[in-house]
């Protein structure tokens, strides 16, 4: 690793400070950056061990008062700080009960070691699951490279790569728990070096490879993830979360589906489906939803949602066994509803 120096900031105006007064005018490599936000440091010093991220500066946020808390009031919904851990929300009895889905998918995150240390601002953060993308080796697409490594259709190995939305890039999201968050209509907060927030939608947080290859969110240098906002359930939404790994004990997803509904008895009044690994960032299947909205929770209609959502799918050489695959744990996740 090369040399940085480290900062241990005392609030959010101090650590975004710290970005400004770090920042200059030079030109650095690509992989070159000032100064980088640290919270849990799982993703972070991933990319620093592998030297594709030299920063002269890290600014640990970790212990930033008042970000590592969850809230909850019934009108205005669940409020959860960036800093707070994902073994503290797998252990909060009230999201458990509002919001399974979330609880499913935090559960299903990584290893125990690894969600009493990540944050759940750093997980919905990282970047893409790659292997090309993340090799100090292959300048891809993303990197500001000629070509996608992953579709070449005799060396690529993308048999965990994207299936939907994937034209320039046929990366994946990592984190299975912004599908939960992205079914459940969550906000992401974000301050500013202007100390100004804005709070955004998690489906306009993520950005699609098509509008811009190098940007996977919409997180500027001099902004920060404060909290995540969830909106009330009403008390006629319930909600499934499945994910799908090669190895059970733990795994990368190959396929993971949030499906949160307003039911009226055995019938769906309204749907939210997310898809995660099918795209670079997590996917709302507006198919899925439409195919289910208005019809009996059943084993025919849920069929017909999960088919509608693979109608878009374009496998690449050895990941064609995701079209089934998904059809199968989306029809499987919407009859756990009922």
């Amino acid at each position: 690793m090369n040399r940085f120096s480290w900062y241990e900031a005392k609030s959010v105006e101090d650590a975004l400070e710290q970005v400004n007064s770090t920042l200059s005018n030079e030109l650095y490599e690509p992989t070159q950056k000032a100064a980088v936000f640290k919270s849990g440091g799982i993703d972070v010093f991933d990319w620093v061990k592998e030297g594709l991220l030299k920063p002269q500066k890290i600014v640990n946020i970790r212990n930033i008062p008042g970000l590592d808390k969850i809230t909850s009031d019934r009108k205005k919904g669940l409020r959860i700080g960036c800093n707070v851990t994902l073994a503290e929300i797998a252990s909060n009895p009230e999201i458990k009960s509002q919001y399974l889905a979330l609880h499913q998918a935090v559960n299903h995150a990584a290893t125990p070691q690894l969600r009493n240390v990540s944050t759940l601002g750093g997980n919905i953060a990282q970047r893409n699951r790659c292997w090309y993308f993340r090799s100090a080796d292959h300048d891809c697409f993303r990197k500001g490279g000629d070509r996608c490594f992953a579709r070449h259709s005799q060396t690529g190995e993308n048999e965990n790569h994207a299936i939907l939305d994937n034209g320039s890039c046929v990366s994946v999201h990592a984190s299975s728990i912004a599908t939960a968050l992205m079914a459940f209509n969550a906000s992401v907060v974000i301050a500013n070096a202007e100390g100004k927030q804005k709070t955004v939608p998690m489906d306009d947080f993520f950005v699609s490879a098509g509008e811009d290859i190098a940007m996977e969110n919409i997180l500027q240098a001099k902004e920060i993830i404060t909290e995540i906002v969830l909106p009330p359930p009403s008390k006629n939404t319930k909600s499934s979360y499945i994910k799908q790994v090669a190895r059970e004990s733990y795994d990368w997803s190959l396929a993971d589906v949030a499906v949160v509904m307003e039911v009226s008895g055995n019938t769906c009044k309204s749907a939210s489906i997310v898809l995660g690994a099918a795209a670079p960032v997590p996917y709302r299947s507006v198919e899925a939803q439409q195919a289910i909205e208005n019809k009996a929770i059943n084993s025919e209609n849920a069929m017909a949602a999960a088919k509608a959502a693979m109608a878009k799918a374009r496998p690449l050489s050895k990941n064609d066994y995701k079209v089934p695959l998904f059809i199968s744990t989306i029809k499987q996740t919407i009859l756990e509803i009922s």
